[in-house]
């Protein structure tokens, strides 16, 4: 049976949208411009880092191979990031719950600024020493990402109104897809400025192959990494003005004043702090029950399972195609040859491709869910966005060979997958579990699923660095073993994505629905309230007999 609803979160429920929820907007974005800016940029300096501190030997087979990092060191460079996020999730998911949302966030904002710069000042004498300092700062960069999602995520939907609640959490995540492409822009814009500056030469000039890296290349990955921290600074004030959200400190720190205090800030509306039908309202059985029992088992058990699983198979697939970009593009000759390339021309071209794909189909595929969300529900969304990237998948990977004389609609295709993905499950994966499960868990929920997404890019983030690879090993680059190709990889990818269609029906479509209503916060399950709702059952059906 449902009781009536507390006065503050009704007035959030029903408030038509302000000022604050575009000020929360952007505020709880810029945190996601930094985290997808420091997770994706890695990808554009890679190379660049393989031509500085591990060049070709003199008298190897691969001397016309520059840029190349061996496998331990471009699997830890890339993936190391995504297992402090992991871990990030987790930990701060669970904080959130037990500290509030507000104290945490700034935390995680001051850690992202840190690590940035650090990273961008990995020092070491051997290149041993530089990558595995800059490892250890991008595992704790990533720590605080981590901590990104289920707070911005658990703030935003705690905040909105439910009319447009979608919407609201959606642009949150949608400044990831700015994110991206400003990393791609701040490429183009570092390597077209040293390139200007600086005379380079393709690495195979005829006079001598070290005249294609310049030794103040090594500014080049250093500076594009370190303005993550830019972001990141101009919103830590803003961070902190915001007040803790009125469900946390109504429903989980329980106190109905300081709630009604903070959102008649907010709304410009002065409220009752119910104090005690708060005291009853958390005293209700479905409001007491914790992450590790039967009722959570009962009522959420499959809905975490799908949120989950869904955004460990979607981020399989996403950080796969994000990061290994450039083995994709050179694989279909998009890009030169690396030895037609000096280090900085690499880094340049390498910056447009991901600029490109960002704004043909990362970018608009996260605005268009923004604009529909709230129209045709987030369950649909997710459906269609796996069904599409299945489809081009595959429409990619099966006439693999055709493609690599077809090259601009090949660009076209592979930029509709990225669009799918993010008009699809890459949003809706961090919407749905801002909603639908209990306050007091709701933070560590999405820690959970969000986790699990992190889980799923590792796979994808190890697994396609090495099945990219060419099944023949005279075409391989050196130290790694042959793999299955981009080919099959690509047809892996689109099995994956089939399989994260079937998942998305273990998860229930919250448009429209309060967040109480969502999570059953709001069933009364007292005796007195059973007894109440049968008395009245009994009544009505008396009244409809005849005396």
């Amino acid at each position: 049976m449902a009781k009536s609803q507390l006065e503050v979160l009704s007035a959030l429920d029903n408030a038509k949208t302000q000022l604050y929820h575009f000020t929360a907007i952007v505020i709880a974005g810029m945190g996601f411009f930094t985290d997808a800016y420091d997770l994706f940029c890695i990808s554009i300096v890679t190379k660049l880092l393989g031509r500085i501190y591990y060049p070709p030997l003199p008298n190897s087979k691969y001397v016309s191979k520059p840029g190349i990092l061996p496998p331990g060191v471009s699997a830890a460079v890339t993936g190391v990031a995504l297992v402090g996020t992991l871990f990030g999730q987790l930990f701060f998911g669970w904080l959130g719950d037990k500290l509030g949302r507000k104290k945490v966030y700034g935390l995680t904002l001051l850690l992202m600024i840190f690590c940035s710069l650090a990273s961008g000042l990995s020092f070491g004498h051997h290149a041993k020493g530089t990558m595995a300092t800059l490892c250890f700062f991008r595992f704790w960069l990533g720590f605080g990402i981590g901590g990104d999602y289920p707070l911005s995520a658990t703030i935003m939907s705690e905040y909105a109104n439910k009319k447009t609640r979608g919407s609201f959490i959606a642009a949150v995540f949608a400044m990831q897809g700015f994110g991206i492409l400003t990393g791609g822009i701040v490429g183009l814009v570092v390597s077209a400025a040293f390139e200007h500056g600086i005379k380079v030469y393709p690495y195979n000039n005829k006079i001598n192959p070290e005249l294609s890296l310049p030794p103040r290349a090594d500014y080049v990955w250093r500076i594009i990494l370190m303005f993550g921290a830019v972001p990141a600074a101009m919103t830590y004030y803003w961070r902190m003005k915001m007040p803790e959200t009125a469900r946390y400190t109504a429903l989980i720190a329980k106190n109905a004043k300081k709630a009604a205090e903070d959102m008649a800030q907010v709304l410009n509306v002065e409220f009752d702090p119910e104090e005690a039908k708060l005291e009853k309202f958390v005293e209700e059985p479905s409001n007491q029950y914790g992450l590790f029992t039967k009722e959570f088992l009962h009522r959420h058990g499959l809905h975490l399972l799908g949120t989950a699983t869904c955004w460990f198979l979607l981020d399989i697939s996403f950080y796969s195609q994000n990061l290994f970009q450039k083995n994709v593009f050179t694989a279909i000759g998009w890009l030169p040859p690396a030895a037609n390339m000096s280090g900085i021309q690499e880094v340049y071209k390498l910056s447009r491709a991901q600029t490109l794909i960002a704004l043909c189909g990362t970018v608009p595929g996260y605005w268009v869910t923004v604009i529909f969300i709230d129209k045709i529900g987030r369950w649909v969304i997710q459906i269609q966005g796996f069904f599409f990237m299945t489809v081009f998948m595959f429409a990619l990977g099966i006439p693999f060979n055709h493609w690599l004389h077809h090259k601009v609609p090949f660009i076209i295709m592979y930029s509709l997958t990225f669009f799918f993905a993010n008009f699809g499950p890459n949003a809706t994966t961090f919407v749905l579990p801002a909603e639908i499960f209990p306050a007091r868990l709701r933070s560590t929920c999405h820690g959970i699923s969000a986790a699990a997404g992190k889980a799923g890019a590792i796979v994808g983030a190890f697994g396609f660095l090495y099945s990219s690879e060419p099944s023949q090993k005279s075409k391989d680059d050196p130290y790694y073993n042959p793999g299955i190709g981009v080919r099959y990889s690509l047809i892996v990818l689109g099995f994956i994505s089939l399989l994260g269609m079937v998942f998305t029906f273990l998860v229930p479509e919250p448009n429209g629905k309060s967040l109480e209503e969502l999570s059953g916060e709001n069933e009364d399950d007292s005796i007195d309230a059973v007894e109440e709702s049968t008395q009245d059952k009994q009544g009505a059906y008396n009244r409809t007999i005849p005396a």
